[in-house]
């Protein structure tokens, strides 16, 4: 079915909210089989809201419009759409009951607000429409259909929009497709998107169903590989060989095939698996290493030192590099990140270390080292590597890029310590 999105709200195009909400939605309805054709941003402005309104009726299956739900006089969503579909509105005793209770509790923890009879604007719903609970604010999705159209009109905040949409739009959209889509990702880190792309470029040209669509991730690239079927079997039957083909391709640079593993819970699997003590010493990144590791729940097993030695005075004495390292080669240097990752080693008693040490700019580069340049070491029970990467990008790019590779090249010196 050909799917339109609409966003509503003058603050999306003046750039005041970044539009996250069209994203999900992107990705949700490619999941469902839904083919999203053309996404819009309207502002609150009814002439202009009814035209893009009655075009996206005109020539999609489906609309699905967020915003413009609220109780204030420039929330018209509901209004317009409803009488471009020939449909009145009327009062839901459900609806407002529920908007009854949830502002109640909320009068009651903010004293200083009061409940307006603008609250009840809310309640009122086109004729017909089904009406969709909203357990997270005040605004009632709606769900209207005429005449082979369907509107889907949900909530603007997405802690509002986005379980209203996995607990009643989902299903309701299930419900009316004639086959069923489901993918697999595969995760893979240590070689560049330009490679996996060529490496596939085969299953690529040949591909009917399944399908396999390449996504380039900061530091790695995810594979996503979809089938449709007539259930949820038949379409796992349909993936299994062609997750198989690509776990063979790529080996070991495949850290998962759960969409919800991050590489940094890879890495800290593996560390348990091999029973590793893992500590970190970081400049430019500042710590951002230490954060995605600590945002594993059971880090604490395999992690208990993370050095942020951002100065020359800071490496020499926290990590032991060398005064003469830091004269001659530079802190910027292979050799001042081998001796980050044996310092850090020393230091904590840890099995293996990375390090990192670079330039992020947008000052301090020069034609022999430019802005974006990057060492990274790493040490494995006294033995250290180095890297040098180049990345582009501002500062922060740079710095997630860093980081993203340091992951990258841990996962890699653990496996390779087997």
């Amino acid at each position: 079915m050909i799917t339109e999105l609409i966003s509503v709200g003058t603050e999306i195009l003046l750039g005041n909210i970044v539009n996250t909400n069209s994203a999900y939605l992107s990705e949700k309805c490619a999941l469902l089989g839904l083919s999203v054709y053309y996404q819009d941003v309207v502002g609150d402005n009814e002439g202009r809201m009814r035209d893009v309104i009655r075009t996206a009726l005109d020539r999609s299956d489906v609309v699905i419009l967020t915003g413009g739900l609220g109780p204030t006089e420039d929330d018209i969503t509901k209004e317009v759409t409803a009488d471009l579909m020939g449909m009145s509105l009327k009062e839901d005793s459900h609806s407002r009951k529920l908007i009854d209770k949830y502002l109640k509790e909320y009068e009651k923890n903010n004293p200083q607000r009061r409940i307006t009879k603008n609250n009840y604007k809310q309640a009122m719903v086109p004729d017909g429409a089904i009406v969709l609970d909203n357990h997270n604010g005040t605004a009632p999705g709606l769900i209207l259909e005429k005449k082979g159209k369907t509107a889907i009109l949900l909530p603007g905040p997405p802690n509002e929009l986005k379980p209203m949409f996995e607990e009643y739009v989902v299903p309701y959209l299930q419900k009316n497709q004639p086959e069923i889509i489901v993918s697999q990702m595969v995760k893979i880190s240590g070689i560049g998107e330009s490679q996996v792309a060529e490496e596939i470029q085969d299953l690529i040209e040949s591909q009917t169903n399944p399908t396999i669509a390449p996504y380039a991730k900061t530091g790695e690239v995810h594979l996503r590989v979809t089938a449709s079927a007539e259930n949820e079997k038949a379409c796992r039957k349909l993936i299994k060989p062609v997750v198989k083909e690509l776990k063979k391709r790529f080996g070991e640079n495949v850290f998962a095939t759960d969409e919800s593993k991050t590489l940094e819970e890879a890495v800290i699997n593996l560390l348990k698996e091999k029973d590793l003590k893992l500590s970190l010493a970081e400049s430019l990144t500042g710590g951002m290493i230490a954060q995605r590791i600590v945002n594993v729940s059971g880090a604490s097993e395999v992690f208990g030192y993370g050095f942020v030695t951002y100065s020359n005075k800071a490496k020499h004495k926290c990590l032991g590099v060398k005064k003469r390292t830091l004269k001659e080669q530079g802190a910027v240097s292979a050799k001042c990140a081998r001796e980050m990752a044996k310092g850090a080693c020393k230091a904590s008693g840890a099995d293996i270390s990375i390090s990192v040490t670079g330039l992020a700019g947008p000052g301090g580069g020069t034609k022999e080292t430019p802005v974006g340049t990057v060492f990274m070491g790493c040490c494995y029970k006294g033995k250290a590597i180095a890297k040098e990467f180049h990345f582009t990008g501002n500062r922060m790019r740079i710095r997630e890029q860093t980081t993203a590779h340091a992951l990258a090249m841990l996962r890699d010196c653990i496996i390779m310590s087997r």
